[in-house]
């Protein structure tokens, strides 16, 4: 197999010519000779015992050489692709120009990767968030904790409120006929959490335990049952029960109880140093973001809408993969949410440009710079992915190809050329 010419039609557009030996296409005309030859039927002989001499005799010489030439295509291309240099986004046309005994010639239309133009990625001028732990965020967090560990109690002694949970029957009427779905006993309201329709939940504030009342209600225009749609209706209700949070005071014993320390002074440092951390982690993702925004803006170049697809693509077949894991599938989500697979790939667009666009960048700068990962790099890579995947490492060097991983580090390395360039304010 070996390249016969390459030449560019348009832009990102080559049209590739391929030469295939004769050794190599017999071979692969005797690998579908034994697969075909089970399923004819020549007189004289059993099913899938006649010889192939006696098969092309029958049906001619060529009978196996289209499949032959379809198992051909894939290898011979990507060597020749290879061998031009050429990294290819997608085909778009094939066809055999010559065909014998003694190999045949192909032509391949193919859409590559482009040669974008990038400048200035030194130097770029960014905002970091600020990590300061302020005693506010401190206090907040211990509210969050007191409400992990609070517990409803009923309240005997006031009206409902804002905040407070309401344990209710109601039933619903429209034009004086009650209506399907709008009926419940004992249901729990939170009330101002905003489930229900507007109006609903303000109502039954200022209502004692015990009260029996009526509320009036208009569901909104684009409410999801097509009869209720605008209409004014109204609620019996029935309070039953008011019930609210209590929170644990904030002293020792509540500290020992929700952490390791002792005292509320121990725990309030331990919370600093958590928050520190995590808002260091947020500012760090935040600067990347932005920093991957201002290379994105910088690059130049025209870039086949069949690599945003292909990205689109790809997203939405590891989402698929994530789903599976959780024990659902792409389809089933699909019914769930009401979307279907191009509303999907719609969605996935924009993050897709984005990462193609990054992709291409960084890999331009390690080209500009010279970059490459060490043989240390690349096998520290392996090895982690080794761990990740709990194989060993040499079994990872044969699924993943050392090319791919040189690839990857480089685009990593890019980036930290970049960040480490960067004016961060």
């Amino acid at each position: 197999m070996a390249l016969k010419s390459s030449a560019m039609t348009e832009t990102n557009t080559y049209e590739v010519e391929v030469t295939v030996d004769g050794e190599t296409f017999m071979a692969a005309v005797d690998k579908v000779y034994k697969k075909e030859s089970k399923k004819i039927q020549v007189p004289g002989f059993r099913k899938g015992k006649a010889p192939r001499a006696i098969i092309e005799k029958m049906y001619g010489a060529e009978v196996f050489y289209d499949d032959a030439m379809q198992d051909c295509y894939p290898e011979a291309l990507d060597a020749a692709c290879k061998e031009a240099d050429l990294k290819v986004v997608t085909v778009t046309g094939l066809e055999a120009t010559e065909v014998s005994k003694d190999g045949f010639t192909f032509k391949a239309t193919v859409i590559v990767e482009p040669e974008i133009e990038i400048k200035d990625y030194k130097g770029i001028e960014v905002e970091k968030l600020s990590t300061e732990v302020t005693e506010e965020m401190i206090d907040e967090e211990i509210e969050r904790v007191r409400d992990r560990n609070s517990r409803m109690v009923t309240v005997e002694d006031r009206a409902a409120e804002n905040g407070d949970t309401a344990v209710i029957d109601f039933e619903g009427f429209c034009d004086g006929e009650a209506f399907d779905g709008g009926k419940a006993e004992e249901y729990n309201l939170e009330l101002g959490s905003g489930n229900f329709i507007p109006g609903f939940e303000e109502q039954i504030v200022g209502h004692s335990t015990g009260d029996e009342f009526t509320i009036d209600v208009k569901f909104p225009e684009e409410y999801q049952a097509e009869n209720l749609k605008g209409k004014d209706a109204q609620f019996k209700i029935k309070l039953h029960e008011i019930k609210t949070k209590e929170l644990p005071e904030v002293d020792d014993d509540f500290v020992k109880d929700v952490s390791e320390k002792d005292t509320v002074a121990e725990y309030r440092d331990e919370l600093k140093e958590q928050i520190a951390k995590r808002l260091e982690s947020e500012s760090e993702r935040d600067l990347d973001d932005k920093l991957t925004n201002a290379i994105i803006e910088k690059v130049e170049g025209e870039i086949p809408q069949q690599m945003f697809d292909n990205e689109a693509n790809q997203m939405m077949r590891e989402m698929d993969m994530r789903l599976r894991q959780q024990g659902m599938d792409m389809n089933t989500y699909m019914q769930y949410t009401g979307m279907n697979a191009d509303s999907v790939l719609e969605m996935y667009k924009p993050e897709a440009e984005r990462r193609v666009k990054m992709r291409l960048a960084l890999e331009k700068i390690a080209a500009l710079e010279d970059i490459k990962p060490t043989e240390e790099d690349i096998n520290a890579e392996y090895d982690k992915m080794a761990a990740a995947y709990n194989m060993e490492a040499d079994k990872v060097k044969d699924i993943i190809p050392v090319e791919s991983v040189t690839e990857d580090l480089g685009v990593q390395l890019a980036m930290k050329l970049v960040k480490d360039n960067a004016v961060i304010k």
